[in-house]
C-alpha cells in the first residue's frame, strides 16, 4: 500500500507529548514535514530533537495557545513560512476536567468549550486558505464518548460530541475543494490524560490505580491498554493518499471496549 506522504506538511497541535507525539514521529517517518505545536515550548524544543532525529521528515515547532486567536493565526502562518505549504491539519487539545454536573461551574463549561469545540473551529478556519489549494486531510481527534458517555467526564461528552457535529457537517462543505475531514475517538490508551483520569477514580473509590487499571482493563475485549503509537497508525493512513473516499465518519481506537453499533 503507498500511503503518498512523503514530502507533505501536516500541523499537529497539541504535539509535546501523548497521542499528539505519536501521531507527529508516524508522519515524520513517513516523510511528513511536521510543525509541532503546544504550551509546553520546552517539551516541544525536546520532541523537534527525537523527532529530527529519524531523519526523514523536517520538524519545527511553535508554542501555542489554542484558546487564544492571535496564537493559532501565528502557528498557521509559521507552518506556512516554514514549509511553504499544509497537506494536513491535527487537530488535537488536553481532555478537560473530570466532575458531575452539579460539581461543574460556568467557568469549567467555558473554558472546556473553548479549548476542546472553538478551538477546533478556529485552527480550521485559519488552515483552510492553505488546504484548498491542494486539497488535503483534517483529523478531529475526540473521545470514546463520541459512541458512548463516559461516567463522570460531562465536559469531554457535551464538547467531543460537538466535534463530530462540525466534523460531519464539514464533510459536505469541503468536499468541492478536495479535503477530507474525519473524527477519531481514543479510548484507553496508555497516555498521562488516561494515568490522569485512572487516578480520579482511585480517589474516589478508595482503590489503588493498578486496581482501577485492572477493572477497566476487564471491560475492554483486547484486555489492554491500546499504545499510542497504535493510535497513530490508525490516523496515519486517514491522512495518507490511501485514504481517498472516507470523509465525515468517526473512529474509534478502544481495542473494542464500545458496544455501540
Amino acid at each position: 500500500m503507498k500511503l503518498g506522504l512523503n514530502g507533505k506538511t501536516a500541523l499537529v497541535v497539541a504535539s509535546s507529548q501523548g497521542l499528539g507525539k505519536a501521531i507527529a514521529s508516524a508522519l515524520v517517518q513517513e516523510g511528513v514535514n511536521v510543525m509541532l505545536a503546544s504550551r509546553n515550548e520546552e517539551a516541544l524544543h525536546k520532541v523537534e530533537k527525537e523527532l529530527a532525529s529519524l531523519g526523514k521528515g523536517k520538524v519545527s515547532y511553535i508554542g501555542c495557545d489554542i484558546t487564544n486567536p492571535h496564537d493559532i493565526r501565528k502557528m498557521v502562518e509559521k507552518t506556512k513560512t516554514e514549509f511553504g505549504s499544509l497537506h494536513i491539519l491535527i487537530n488535537n487539545a488536553g481532555g478537560p476536567p473530570a466532575g458531575t454536573f452539579e460539581e461543574i461551574t460556568d467557568e469549567h463549561w467555558q473554558n472546556a468549550f473553548e479549548l476542546n469545540l472553538l478551538s477546533y473551529i478556529r485552527i480550521i478556519r485559519e488552515a483552510l486558505p492553505l488546504l484548498k489549494i491542494n486539497g488535503g486531510k483534517i483529523i478531529n481527534i475526540a473521545s470514546s464518548s463520541i459512541k458512548e458517555p463516559i461516567p463522570g467526564l460531562i465536559l469531554s461528552n457535551t464538547f467531543r460530541t460537538g466535534i463530530v457535529g462540525l466534523s460531519k457537517t464539514l464533510a459536505t462543505e469541503l468536499a468541492p475543494y478536495n479535503i477530507l475531514i474525519n473524527t477519531v475517538g481514543p479510548g484507553r490508551i496508555a497516555t498521562d490524560r488516561v494515568k490522569h483520569l485512572d487516578d480520579v477514580n482511585a480517589q474516589k473509590t478508595g482503590l489503588s490505580r493498578d486496581e482501577i487499571e485492572n477493572l477497566e482493563k476487564q471491560t475492554i475485549p483486547l484486555q489492554r491498554y491500546g499504545k499510542p503509537e497504535e493510535f497513530a497508525n490508525v490516523v496515519t493512513f486517514l491522512v495518507s493518499d490511501a485514504n481517498s473516499y472516507m470523509t465525515g465518519s468517526s473512529f474509534l481506537v478502544d481495542g473494542g471496549k464500545i458496544k455501540a453499533i
